[in-house]
């Protein structure tokens, strides 16, 4: 064990053996035993062993300088319950605790359990179910028998729903598998709605659902009403001569509407391709069509809500770990100060991968995280009434393939309260947002994103709305590329929705971006200093609040009561946000104060305004060419030449270097390679 000055050796009783460990470090791994001191040479076999050493250490006195580091040795450790840290755990600001792994070693946490004992299926009346082509191809595997019984519940989700742990879910060779479904790809659309967009009840064309045998596990998965709420239904029959389904209440978020996109899923007879899988729960039988021979990939479910928690901890850091198959949310803090995840790999995730809320100066830095069920990292904290900011943040982080379930508002970064900070991360390939705020006076800077809103419309790559008082953000020198939507709305780049206001988007580079800049009706925004290419249009504005969201605006409506929420007219509120104290009396609805300035536009579209709004729009100072000197925009080099007019309207230099993420020894992967999503 590496000793130095400032470690303590102390006696600790292991089974009635007196042993020394040092108070400096310790050591878990999987050829170790809970009896043993916790060195190098004789290391501990759980984390919970390491940290009740901790415990014990701390009720001798201080920690000692530098505090206190558990190195786990590499290897896979299937968490049987949640790793649990509480107020008794915590480091201070100068002897943190850090748990990590050893140099040069994988470490997983896995919040599941290996599944094996597969073998052909070899029951007719399932084999009967298979399409032929299947039936060769095929496994099962018989959970309860190996002792899993929890599969959890199959239940609504989505975009009107609470977020919350999805059931059981399998992966291969570190990848979800998919629930059986049809189509295999894509969506179908709604023929029909036979009993009316309310009546619980939608058609469909073609025979497929005739094979199917009937089942009260069946669900379906849509956008039912709006491109850009998603939701999974229970279907509660199927008649497959008229080809009409009808589901359990609730019925989608909005009812159902034809045309819109769906799918069926949990379906034993759509197990028809590699990557497939379907579970019997009442045998507890697990049928797989794995995508490559079965010992090539250890199959693993996922059982665990949560793989670690951190509550009311404060100084408390975990290193460069891989953390997986978890139903919920591999890492929850909630409350403490000066927490830290970095340099971990996060991935198959029933819900987010990091959620912190409560507390202060918590981060995630440097992080790999993919394949997450509903999200990112939560950042949320801070006082609104005292406009007291948390300062969480979320910095350095490739977050990528996310949302996979819950499509909706489940973004890469999600900021809440007051003052938290997104920057230097590399966010692509979402199906809705990547970054979605609320609260006040956040900071998002230094971010690339791009793919994203691929699969939903009326969507933004970074989205907030309908609120007057979420304001003091500042959007700055972040890439939007590469960003586009279907339905009739698409996708928007900056989304300022349904009146949000008080924002300012400063210095942000945005190529092939559709609806790039765009002010929904709000107030009191400033869009300067950016640059446009190829954007159709670059900027947005409208007037909303004066025509068809006028009810949100008027009387008892949402964006008034959420007013009357806040102490907007005494200090802190009255003072950092002066515009609000006569909103009510100032023409509510009118998009008042907005400041378009100085900003580059090359290719496409300027602008796209709404004429009502117009009047009350001060534009300054636009750079408005077909060639604005760029060095290369084709090849994305967004510098400015020497020579180049727009310097001439003051523009500011965009420190395109800084954009993005940066090598660091707390980055879990180094070098990133990301493409643009195809079509």
């Amino acid at each position: 064990m590496k000793l130095s000055l400032a470690l303590i050796a102390l006696p600790m009783l292991v089974g009635g053996i007196a042993a020394w460990a040092s108070a400096a470090e310790f050591h878990v791994s999987l050829h170790g035993s809970d009896a043993n001191p916790g060195s190098l040479a004789e290391p501990f076999l759980t984390l919970e062993r390491a940290r009740d050493s901790i415990r014990l250490l701390k009720k001798e006195g201080p920690l000692p300088p530098g505090g206190v580091t558990v190195w786990l040795h590499g290897g896979r450790y299937f968490r049987q319950s949640t790793f649990q840290l509480t107020a008794e755990d915590s480091g201070t600001e100068g002897a943190p605790i850090v748990y990590r792994a050893w140099p040069g070693e994988e470490v997983r946490l896995a919040g599941g359990g290996p599944v094996g004992g597969f073998g052909p299926v070899t029951d007719p009346a399932v084999l009967g179910r298979l399409e032929l082509a299947a039936q060769d191809h095929v496994l099962q595997a018989d959970l309860r028998a190996q002792g899993i019984g929890d599969f959890g519940v199959l239940r609504p989700r989505g975009f009107v729903w609470p977020k919350h742990e999805a059931a059981l879910e399998l992966f291969f060779q570190d990848r979800p598998m998919a629930l059986a479904r049809w189509p295999n790809d894509g969506f179908q659309l709604i023929a029909d709605v036979p009993a009316g967009e309310q009546g619980g009840a939608f058609s469909y064309e073609g025979d497929r659902t005739k094979r199917w045998q009937a089942s009260p596990d069946i669900w379906a998965f849509g956008y039912w009403y709006y491109d850009w709420a998603d939701t999974y239904v229970h279907v509660a029959s199927i008649d497959t001569e008229q080809g009409i389904v009808k589901t359990h209440h609730p019925h989608g978020a909005f009812g159902y509407k034809k045309g819109q996109r769906f799918c069926f899923l949990n379906i034993l007879e759509e197990l028809d391709q590699p990557g497939e899988w379907y579970l019997d729960r009442s045998p507890g039988l697990l049928y797989f069509w794995p995508p490559a021979p079965i010992e090539e990939g250890q199959p693993v479910v996922s059982l665990l809500s949560t793989l670690v928690s951190l509550q009311d901890v404060s100084y408390v850091t975990i290193r460069g770990l891989t953390l997986e198959a978890v139903r919920g949310t591999a890492v929850t803090v909630s409350g403490g100060t000066g927490d830290l995840l970095a340099g971990c790999t996060i991935r198959n995730t029933g819900e987010r991968g990091v959620s912190i809320s409560g507390g202060r100066s918590n981060g995630v830095v440097g992080c790999d995280i993919y394949q997450t069920g509903s999200g990112g990292v939560l950042l949320e904290g801070g006082d609104r009434r005292t406009l007291t900011p948390a300062g969480h943040y979320a910095e350095n982080n490739h977050i990528r393939d996310f949302s996979r379930t819950c499509r909706t508002y489940s973004p890469a970064v999600q900021l809440d309260g007051v003052g938290n900070r997104a920057s230097h991360n590399l966010i692509h390939d979402g199906p809705h947002c990547g970054i979605l705020l609320g609260g006040n006076d956040h900071i998002i800077e230094f971010n690339e994103l791009h793919s994203l809103c691929y699969e939903t419309g009326d969507v933004g790559a970074f989205y907030m709305g309908r609120d007057w008082t979420a304001r003091g953000t500042v959007i700055r020198h972040n890439f939007f590329h590469h960003i586009s939507g279907p339905g009739l709305y698409g996708a928007n780049g900056v989304y300022l929705d349904d009146a949000a206001s008080g924002i300012t988007v400063f210095g942000n580079v945005f190529y092939r971006v559709t609806r790039a800049a765009f002010i929904g009706g709000g107030r009191d925004n400033a869009v300067e200093n950016n640059l446009f290419v190829d954007c159709v249009p670059a900027v947005h504005v409208d007037a909303r609040g004066l025509g068809w969201m006028r009810y949100h605006v008027e009387g008892d409506g949402t964006l008034p009561t959420r007013l009357k929420e806040v102490p907007y007219k005494e200090p802190p509120w009255s003072t950092r946000y002066p515009q609000l104290a006569s909103i009510l009396e100032d023409e509510p609805g009118a998009p008042k104060g907005n400041l378009i300035a100085r900003n580059i536009c090359q290719g496409q579209t300027w602008d796209d305004v709404e004429e009502a709004a117009r009047p009350y729009l001060a534009f300054q100072d636009n750079f408005i060419a077909d060639d604005v000197g760029l060095a290369d925009a084709a090849a994305m080099d967004f510098r400015l030449r020497a020579d180049s007019p727009a310097w001439r309207i003051g523009f500011e230099p965009i420190p395109l270097e800084r954009i993005g993420l940066y090598p660091d020894e707390l980055r879990a992967s180094w070098p990133v390679t990301h493409n643009v999503r195809p079509g």
